[in-house]
């Protein structure tokens, strides 16, 4: 409730007016003007409202209430504000509530109305009302400012709601990024909901009676109008909700007034017919005075609507602030939707045209949004000719937005606009269009697999083109090759994935019509002409996907972070559509693998179908005939092919389909064991006639081809099933050794030769279990000793797919033996395994001439071989392999982590390349080890360092502008980069670098004539690039590390000590305690120096230190020569102290022994501060000027 006007009434006004600059006359207060607060006179009073609005901004609750005496009873009074703070329950009856008000006192009402809007802002200030009648009109305007206060430290706007001049008065600080239309969290979200619903309700209620009264709306359209001219972001930006809000609501007002007066107008035609000759009558001047009043609203609407777009909407739909910005465009565009005769013209529409081009998202959304409520209507679209034809080409340019959900919607739109827009985009806008599908964006996708899907695929908008082919696959058939003449068309083989994931939400039911793409392919004659051979790998690439996306329910790889959680609908269409995929494929899929069992490509994308059957199905539904079939054509597809590809797939189909726990296991285990029978045969024999002689072998090539081939099958069953009992290792070591030693074998023998060996090893260390004895594990242990050596062996071999193949073959072998889990403790002792140095180091060699060779033997290695671009993309694959690989040892710690440093050189140089990798392997060691992986980039940078400057002439010393000077410092840029905005989770390693770089720097010191020459000096210039990612209190504590090591004054000449200076400006870069003098070199004075106390007591008596005329000229001239360093000074030596020993418990290794005695009690040096008086080593001093008013 709110409370009654006349209780605020009887407030004693004198005293409030005592205080005002201009006094309110008494025909003011005659007139019923309520004063909440007087203007300020004094600076003590002034003062005390200062005091008091900071008291109120610190509160935390944000409704005040107030108790008054009524009746002899204490009332509750809540404000508007509360009210809405409240929800919506109480909204509607409190409105009532103040429209009862008004209509008491309306001066009292609307200053509760004004009072609340300033609220509403996060303003804690007061309002002061005063009588426009009261001054001049001169008068008026120049006090129409917002002014500040200095003596007060308050903010004062003062400007005209007539018949009013209100004045606002609030705290200078008062912060603009917070106030409650941009809080966070679910209570101010609330708030603006309930905000923009109060205006609702509050025009709604006031539309019989005074709304019309020509003061109400008059002063808020004047109120919101003078607050959205301010420059404090808070008013601007609610009064502008406000003001739009207001609007939208009066808009509605029109609407109703408008519906009214037609009707009245009817009904007075209908009358005036009714009466025939009668000139007038009772009803008649009855409806003629409705209807005019009606107009007469109607006029008065008109002008609210355009006061407020004229004074509000027109100055801040170009406001700074995008959240104003998206206010007017979203409310415009309700605006047109509403009442499309008032707005839909280009007078309003050029409004959301112009910020389609905003640089903010979420104005450009706010205009695809109100569009699309138009354009999905189609008795408007013919008004938007102009429109469509000025802006069309800036919505098809829109899905390609930075933003996400503006891409979206903009594709949306498109699709709107295609719908009701005839011939409104071209064929080249639709092809362009038609290839979003592939992105990786899911929502974009989708929202571009609607568009082509109603565009190209759908009867829906195509009456002309009739089904074809006929019969009951008629209509799935034509949209099936409408389809794949689209992918075909697009050029675009190794998409088809996504391709059916952007169409599933929108054409799953063609999609799921695998009967059909069966048929096709099968070439029935219910489907009409016959696919050709593109067509028919097309068409069996998107089976295979939309199996997938069926049985899996989830997206494929790179489109969505996660697997998304299905829905009890969902997971119950999954399990139906599972049981539909293997009840129809049992039967067909053995058909189609005999059709195809020569092509290698559509056999392998057909075996992979089987690993999304419901197994179970065999057995209950009896159909173990089609699996023997299926089994029988997978056995004659492994003869005839020799394809990885095609190998791996049947080897996966056999492990799919042997699983122990299902019924079918007994039947497929003995086709699988009687197939790997004959391959086993099939190599021995062929193993016999290989080996000719002791020492010699055969050099037929159908021999060797055979043997290849053989080799093929076997290393791909045996990658997925145990072929130990066949005792496959001692064959195929056999191959291995004689390479070692001989080095004739092809190579087509040596790499499955190579992988079987392998995999053979790697069935017996995962047969090794808790109850292995030590007599079998001796054995094993030498074959992997031995198997190592060999693949070390082929690192240097002649052919460079061996050496790459073993390298793979190595780093995978070294990380599973350094990683052993087991039970079996002894096992793990016996078998586990760490590559020595020397290992180590032939595997970054290998790693520099594969990877990362020079720029010129990588052309030359181009040139020779003439590389097309496929070529080129698939080096740089193995490459990547190669590398990542490699990293992975880096990582699981079983290379050092110190071999990581070579790498990181290679960051910027390769980072188009191989950057990803090498961040990721920098974050995985971060994670593993902070300090040791700071080591690691130091000595980096230091290893480069070092090779730059002896590249250099050592008499000129290092040649800051030289390019590999410059490289060096944008690698330790674009480490520091790496560290992220946390500095609190990584200060650690930043202060380890610092610690590393400092030391480094002052290496190798020598001395000549006297002074100290240091050859590393340049490297704090490097290091100076991780200065701004230490926290204030670290960089406090490296600069006392530094100290340590300037032991003498520095000289004369700038470009020796100049690192130096840059470095250390670095460290105090926004310290307020340190006057930074650029360039200047001088004496270094350390940070407890006995001048901190002088200098501290200079600031007590509230002045800065000066040096004197005196001391200057008692300087020394060598002193004088150079402009002197600042000294660490500023704060008191006690703060300065506890800071720095709270800090060595987080930084212990900043903090050396010299360091840590410095502060220890026992040992503590006694400066000689006593004469100065007891309060400088008592009192801590903060530089704060003393209060002028006392």
């Amino acid at each position: 409730m709110i409370a009654e006007p006349t209780a605020a009434s009887n407030l004693p006004s004198q005293k409030e007016n005592a205080v005002h600059d201009e006094p309110v006359l008494e025909s003011a207060a005659q007139n019923g003007t309520y004063v909440r607060n007087g203007n300020l006179k004094t600076p003590r009073e002034k003062r005390k409202v200062r005091k008091q609005c900071e008291n109120i901004r610190g509160n935390s609750t944000p409704s005040r209430r107030a108790s008054q005496l009524q009746n002899g009873e204490v009332v509750e009074a809540v404000t508007l504000f509360e009210v809405v703070s409240m929800g919506k329950q109480a909204m509607q009856s409190v409105v009532v509530d103040w429209v009862e008000a008004y209509k008491q006192d309306r001066n009292v009402a609307l200053l509760d109305l004004i009072n609340f809007f300033i609220q509403c802002s996060g303003c804690q200030g007061m309002v002061t009302a005063e009588m426009f009648q009261s001054l001049y009109k001169k008068d008026v305007m120049q006090k129409m400012t917002e002014t500040f206060d200095k003596e007060t430290g308050l903010q004062y706007k003062k400007f005209m709601a007539y018949p009013w001049i209100l004045t606002v008065t609030w705290p200078v600080d008062m912060d603009n990024e917070d106030y409650p239309l941009i809080r966070t969290g679910p209570y101010w979200k609330k708030f603006k909901a309930n905000f923009c619903e109060f205006i609702a309700v509050l025009v709604q209620q006031c539309q019989c009676s005074i709304l019309y009264d020509n003061y109400l709306m008059d002063t808020i359209i004047s109120l919101l109008t003078g607050l959205a001219d301010s420059m404090v972001r808070a008013f601007r930006h609610t009064s502008t909700l406000a003001a739009m809000k207001l609007l939208t609501a009066i808009v509605s007002i029109h609407l109703n007034l408008d519906i009214s007066k037609h009707n009245a107008q009817r009904l007075y035609e209908v009358e005036k017919k009714r009466l025939g000759g009668k000139r007038t009558s009772y009803r008649l001047d009855q409806l003629e005075r409705k209807r005019k009043e009606y107009e007469h609203k109607l006029l008065e609407i008109q002008n609210m609507m355009n006061a407020i777009f004229k004074g509000t909407f027109l100055n801040r739909y170009r406001d700074v602030i995008p959240e104003i910005r998206a206010t007017c465009i979203e409310e415009i565009g309700s605006w047109i939707k509403m009442s499309p005769d008032a707005f839909l013209n280009d007078s309003y529409l050029k409004y959301v045209g112009w910020m389609l081009y905003d640089k903010q998202a979420e104005v450009r959304l706010k205009c695809l949004l109100g569009l699309q409520g138009i354009y999905s209507r189609k008795e408007l679209v013919s008004r938007m000719d102009l429109f469509t034809n000025r802006f069309k080409d800036r919505i098809v340019s829109m899905p390609l937005d930075k933003d996400h959900e503006v891409a979206v919607q903009a594709m949306k739109l498109l699709m709107l606009m295609s719908q009701n827009c005839e011939d409104v985009l071209s064929a080249e806008d639709c092809e362009m269009l038609y290839q979003f599908v592939y992105t990786t964006h899911r929502p974009l996708a989708v929202a571009a697999g609607e568009f082509l899907y109603k565009r190209l695929l759908s009867h829906e908008g195509d009456k002309k083109v009739q089904p074809g082919g006929g019969g009951k696959f008629g209509a799935s058939t034509d949209q099936l090759k409408r389809l794949i003449h689209f992918f075909l068309k697009g050029e675009l083989h190794k998409h088809v994935t996504y391709l059916v994931d952007s169409l599933w939400d929108w054409a799953s039911k063609f999609l799921k019509d695998w009967e059909c793409m069966t048929s096709l392919l099968l070439k029935n004659e219910e489907v009409g002409e016959a696919l050709s051979d593109a067509q028919e790998s097309v068409l069996i690439e998107i089976i295979l996907a939309t199996v997938r996306e069926a049985a899996e329910g989830h997206p494929p790889v790179g489109r969505g972070a996660a697997k998304k959680i299905l829905s009890v609908k969902e997971k119950k269409i999954q399990l139906e559509d599972c049981t539909k995929i293997t009840e129809h494929f049992i039967m067909v899929l053995p058909q189609l693998l005999a059709k195809y069992s020569t092509d290698a490509q559509k056999v392998a994308s057909l075996l992979q179908i089987p690993q999304y059957y419901d197994l179970d199905v065999y057995s209950t539904g009896h159909l173990e005939k089609h699996l023997d079939d299926l089994l029988k054509e997978i056995k004659d597809i492994v003869a005839k092919h020799s394809d990885m590809s095609v190998l791996e797939a049947s080897s996966r189909t056999y492990y799919i389909l042997c699983r122990e726990e299902i019924a079918i296991y007994s039947q497929v285990d003995c086709a699988r064991t009687q197939m790997i029978d004959e391959l086993m045969k099939q190599l021995n024999q062929l193993l016999d006639c290989f080996w000719q002689k002791e020492g010699g072998f055969c050099t037929d090539a159908g021999e060797i081809s055979q043997m290849h081939s053989t080799l093929r099958r076997v290393a791909a069953f045996h990658n997925a099933h145990d072929l130990t009992k066949w005792n496959l290792y001692d064959k195929t070591l056999r191959f291995l050794v004689f390479e070692t030693e001989h080095g004739r074998l092809p190579v087509l023998i040596i790499l499955p030769a190579l992988q079987c060996t392998y995999f053979s090893l790697l069935w017996q260390l995962a047969a090794v279990s808790e109850h292995s004895p030590k007599e079998t594990l001796f054995p094993l242990r030498k074959q992997l000793r031995h198997f190592s050596q060999i693949c070390t062996c082929f690192l240097h071999h002649k052919e460079k797919d061996v050496r790459e193949k073993a390298f793979m073959i190595l780093c995978d072998w070294l990380l599973i033996l350094s990683h052993l889990y087991s039970n079996n403790e002894e096992a793990v002792g016996l078998l586990g395994y760490l590559p020595n140095t020397q290992l180590q180091e032939k595997l970054f060699s290998f790693i520099q001439e594969h990877v990362f060779m020079d720029g010129e033997e990588e052309k030359k290695d181009l040139t020779e071989e003439g590389k097309d671009e496929t070529c080129k993309l698939d080096d740089l694959h193995k490459k990547r392999s190669l590398l990542a690989a490699y990293c992975k040892l880096i990582v699981y710690n079983v290379v050092e982590m110190t071999a990581a440093a070579e790498i990181y050189k290679y960051y910027v140089k390769t980072y188009s390349d191989f950057g990803d990798i090498i961040k990721e392997t920098l974050s995985k060691t971060r994670c593993n080890n902070k300090i040791q992986s700071a080591k690691t980039l130091i000595l980096c940078l230091q290893q480069l360092f070092q090779t730059h400057a002896e590249s250099q002439d050592s008499s000129n010393g290092v040649d800051f502008s030289s390019p590999s000077f410059a490289n060096i410092k944008e690698l330790a840029r674009r480490f520091s980069l790496t560290f992220g905005w946390d500095q609190v989770k990584s200060r650690e390693s930043i202060a380890m670098i610092h610690k590393e770089g400092i030391e480094f720097a002052f290496q190798g010191t020598t001395g000549v004539d006297g002074k100290c020459l240091h050859p590393n000096l340049s490297f704090l210039l490097i290091i100076s690039e991780f200065s701004n990612k230490l926290l204030k209190p670290d960089k406090r504590l490296v600069y006392s590390y530094l100290q340590r090591y300037i032991t003498e004054p520095l000289s004369c000449r700038r470009d020796k000590w100049q690192p130096l200076v840059w470095y250390r400006n670095s460290l105090l870069a926004n310290e307020d305690e340190e006057s930074s003098v650029l360039g200047s070199l001088g004496e270094w004075h350390p940070v407890g120096s006995s001048k901190t106390s002088s200098f501290k007591r200079k600031l007590s008596n509230g002045s800065l230190p000066e040096t004197s005329q005196t001391e200057a000229e008692s300087k020394a001239p060598e002193q004088q020569c150079a402009s002197q360093l600042p000294s660490a000074a500023g704060k008191s030596r006690k703060r300065l102290k506890s800071k720095e020993m709270r800090l060595q418990e987080h930084l212990p290794f900043l903090c050396p022994g010299g360091l840590r005695r410095r502060y220890c009690k026992d040992e503590v040096k006694t400066e000689d501060v006593s004469e100065e008086g007891p309060e400088d080593t008592v009192e801590d001093v903060d530089v704060i000027g003393t209060d002028q008013d006392s």
